[in-house]
């Protein structure tokens, strides 16, 4: 089975531009650079939702990485990004062939847009296929790759 796959980064702010217009931005929060690979199932859907909601990366009073998205009430900011997926192990030109086709990646993130909305109360998204600028303070930096 082939993860589902994403690139979490904390945030103190993101957003994501199409065309100069602001599609989606979040304050404090999680930006999320999603890649959805061949065969990725509900299952793997709704693990990658479940981490996102809760992945600790927040500080708690003592200031430890003990709190998730769920507990602070940021927001989430998802950005399809297939290029994540891609085979770099050979050559100096990446290969795509580990992507999922783009019917199968809208479908598989749609449906990860929707398990994220189940488990938080602000979820904000760029849009799928499109050329996206996305801006982003990285807190910390604080980021991770995170696999289903």
């Amino acid at each position: 089975m082939v993860p589902m796959i994403a690139l979490i980064q904390r945030v103190r702010r993101a957003s994501v531009e199409v065309e100069d217009v602001c599609i989606g931005q979040i304050g404090a929060g999680l930006l999320a650079l999603v890649a959805v690979q061949p065969g990725d199932t509900p299952q793997q859907v709704s693990r990658m939702a479940d981490k996102l909601a809760s992945y600790r990366v927040f500080a708690d009073a003592e200031g430890k990485m003990n709190l998730g998205l769920k507990d602070t009430g940021g927001g989430l900011l998802l950005v399809s990004q297939f290029t994540l997926a891609a085979d770099t192990t050979s050559g100096l030109r990446p290969s795509f062939t580990t992507a999922a086709p783009p019917n199968e990646a809208r479908l598989g993130f749609a449906a990860l847009v929707k398990a994220c909305r189940e488990r938080l109360p602000r979820v904000e998204i760029g849009r799928f296929g499109a050329s996206m600028q996305v801006a982003l303070v990285n807190d910390g930096p604080v980021t991770f790759w995170l696999k289903t």
